[in-house]
């Protein structure tokens, strides 16, 4: 009988692993993870891991025939962050608190 972190073992995988199986890079499947845009991920102790089931169903989600296909620009935008930052207003300095000439 296996014990239980065998049985983990075989259901998580480490963000190299998971990235190995998806075909991408272990860097830009932490970038979708910051962005929000990645598959859904489970943060364990400090190590953050991914269901097999979870990355699958995220890559089923970038299925498309054809680049005509209604779906192709959706899963075109997967992984990219959900808002532009060339739009997104710029943050304002502090009001200053009062007068500091004296």
């Amino acid at each position: 009988m296996l014990d239980r972190s065998a049985q983990l073992a075989a259901r998580y995988l480490r963000t190299h692993e998971a990235a190995r199986l998806l075909g991408i890079s272990p860097r830009t499947l932490e970038k979708y993870r910051c962005h929000g845009s990645g598959p859904t991920f489970r943060k364990l102790g400090g190590r953050v891991v991914y269901a097999i089931d979870d990355l699958d169903a995220w890559a089923e989600q970038a299925a498309c025939r054809s680049t005509s296909d209604p779906r192709y620009d959706e899963a075109r935008a997967a992984g990219r962050p959900n808002t532009d930052v060339r739009t997104a207003p710029l943050p304002q300095p502090p009001a200053p608190a009062g007068d500091y000439r004296r």
